[in-house]
């Protein structure tokens, strides 16, 4: 297929773009994988197997994680050698493809979060995601901001006969497609994010999924809507809050226009409070396809208005804010930041 470096070792747009469908294939095969394996043992999914530095491993992340090197070992190109970056491959040598690379020899990163809302699986309760971002080898210097290629899958509830599948190339915008299960059948579509002007009548909310930090991220929270003048107007009522256990998740339900504005705000309220960060809050991994929620118009950055720029790895705490349009990211920024200098300081 004549993919490859240029003379000057610039991407080509063949190479991506067939990187793209390979890491489609990939999520297809984890996807695929995790379906029937419920249907034998759904009950074994919950088991807590072990412990990293990054997240609690259940029995259902056991077995993505095999699906996953064996399809590395089958199917990734010789020609691209690849460092993969993900959860559960923390001790020990850095796990290369082909095998045995050195990691100075590699010219890519990949970082994979391989069920990102595993609670929401393995209690049949919500769809997770799978996550693959893949970036220029640059070693430890190397960060989300470096992501080229990145997709997303969706692992459906049990009584789901359809996926969502969404995918895209720096630059070239998204490539959607909802996929029969079973038959395998896609039927493309194309993600519009809101246009909203301000948040009357639709979703909005920040992170806060465990009983930790609770409180002070809902007066933070509160305080945002008290300055923009929603808190309390007409009655209440105006703005609905979906706490949806996965990072990947609330950027898909951005990216398709059903909330106006998510984020995570959990490390520096940790801080605050002297919660480690470790094990309860967003990590590179969680994060690394927000390059399909840019692609598609939101706007993806840190509380104070800047670039992702963390490490492509497995414990680095990442705060993040999503907007879906450029309006709404210069409405509530400003306030945003004060709302957390006061609170955390």
């Amino acid at each position: 297929m004549g993919l490859h470096y240029c003379e000057d070792g610039a991407m080509t747009r063949d190479l991506l773009e067939a990187m793209r469908r390979k890491l489609c294939a990939l999520e297809a095969h984890i996807r695929d994988t995790l379906v029937a394996a419920r249907a034998k043992e759904a009950g074994k999914f919950s088991r807590v197997v072990g412990q990293t530095a990054a997240d609690t491993i259940y029995h259902v992340d056991r077995l993505s994680e095999h699906a996953i090197l064996a399809w590395f070992e089958a199917h990734w190109p010789r020609t691209w050698p690849v460092e993969l970056v993900m959860e559960g491959l923390e001790d020990g040598e850095p796990t290369t493809f082909p095998r045995g690379t050195p990691v100075a020899r590699t010219r890519w990163k990949c970082i994979l979060d391989p069920i990102d809302g595993t609670r929401n699986l393995m209690y049949d309760k919500r769809a997770a995601w799978i996550l693959t971002g893949v970036a220029p080898q640059r070693g430890t210097k190397t960060h989300l901001g470096d992501i080229v290629v990145a997709a997303m899958t969706e692992l459906p509830t049990s009584k789901q006969d359809r996926a969502d599948q969404l995918s895209a190339v720096k630059g070239r915008g998204v490539v959607a497609q909802t996929i029969e299960l079973g038959g395998g059948v896609g039927r493309r579509w194309t993600p519009r994010p809101s246009r909203a002007k301000n948040f009357d009548h639709g979703f909005a909310s920040l992170a806060r999924f465990f009983p930790e930090g609770k409180a002070l991220i809902g007066q933070i929270e509160e305080d945002v809507w008290r300055e923009l003048g929603v808190l309390g107007r007409n009655g209440g009522q105006l703005v609905f809050d979906d706490q949806y256990i996965s990072s990947g998740g609330q950027l898909y339900e951005l990216t398709v226009g059903h909330d106006r504005m998510l984020g995570d705000i959990r490390p520096q309220v940790y801080a605050k409070l002297g919660y480690s960060a470790a094990t309860l809050c967003c990590h590179p991994y969680d994060v690394c396809t927000a390059l399909i929620a840019r692609e598609a118009g939101c706007i993806i950055e840190t509380p104070e208005g800047r670039p992702l720029r963390l490490p492509l790895d497995t414990t680095t705490p990442v705060t993040w804010i999503g907007y879906a349009n450029a309006t709404l990211a210069r409405l509530v920024r400003p306030v945003l930041r004060r709302a957390m200098a006061e609170r955390l300081k």
